[in-house]
């Protein structure tokens, strides 16, 4: 766990009262882009601290998360799915790497989202809410499904399968349920989900050739979660589905949004407006 919802909640109470303090419409503007900045910060700390607190309550609900998983494994079997098994076979004496897949596994997420956001707010804010709220409605919507139990391949050792974090002793979860997460939460992938969402914001949003390379985080990120047996096929494949309809459902709500202001000749909020005085003109636009 990168940090625990009860640090986060905290941290964005302690910035919320900062916020507040500064940023007065009499202050200079670095003062008012410090409220605007400190604010969007309180509310990702927020939906963060809801993500970890709420998938820490899933954690109580393992009734038949093994039967699921089987059940799973046949559906996936009769729609002809490759193995879990073959991929994770290909990895999994190879001792480099399965320490950097176990390593990507746990490590590569989380900041690659932060990166994400960091450079929609400083860089593209126009699009920076989209995406933000995409990822908020993309989450909810897979802790909604992990409500459900579902153990991971690595629970089934009867299907062949090996705990590769354990057996490289780069386990994020340790043995017996004593981890840093929920594991029996493994459908859907939020891992591929935020890949998904960090390749697809690059490049949409990226104009530079070398954007395309991010295409291998969702790449390596699929390979990690399967070779290292922590994650179905289908878990990613669900992930992927919940985040399009929550690009779906974010689009039709800012459109609607957009009719609204228009129709009654509303004028974007304060904040917006501080969001947009915050970099030179056109900078929503620039180039990556």
């Amino acid at each position: 766990m990168w940090l625990p919802w009860e640090t986060a909640f905290q941290l964005a109470g302690a910035l919320l009262v900062v916020a507040l303090l500064v940023g007065r419409a009499t202050t200079p503007n670095w003062l008012r882009a410090a409220r605007t900045t400190l604010t969007e910060v309180v509310l990702v700390l927020v939906l963060y601290g809801i993500w970890q607190y709420v998938h820490e309550q899933a954690i109580t609900k393992t009734a038949g998360a093994i039967a699921h998983a089987h059940s799973l494994y046949r559906f996936e079997q009769a729609i002809h799915l490759p193995s879990e098994l073959w991929m994770q076979n290909m990895f999994i004496h190879h001792r480099l790497a399965m320490q950097f897949l176990n390593i990507y596994y746990g490590g590569a997420h989380v900041p690659a989202v932060g990166i994400m956001l960091v450079w929609l707010f400083v860089r593209h804010r126009d699009k920076y809410s989209f995406v933000r709220t995409t990822l908020a409605l993309s989450i909810a919507g897979c802790l909604a499904i992990q409500m459900i139990p579902v153990a991971p391949p690595r629970f089934l050792p009867e299907l062949g399968f090996v705990d590769a974090g354990l057996l490289y002793h780069l386990s994020v979860y340790g043995a017996g349920g004593s981890g840093v997460s929920n594991q029996l939460a493994a459908m859907p992938s939020l891992h591929v989900g935020w890949a998904v969402l960090v390749a697809a914001a690059a490049v949409w949003i990226g104009r530079g050739r070398w954007r395309w390379l991010v295409v291998a985080h969702p790449v390596l990120t699929v390979v990690a979660v399967v070779a290292t047996a922590n994650h179905w096929w289908l878990d990613g494949v669900v992930a992927a589905m919940v985040l399009a309809v929550a690009a779906g459902v974010t689009w039709l709500g800012t459109a609607a949004v957009r009719r609204v202001r228009s129709r009654f000749h509303i004028q974007p909020s304060e904040a917006t407006s501080e969001s947009r005085s915050l970099t030179p003109a056109g900078r929503g636009t620039v180039d990556s």
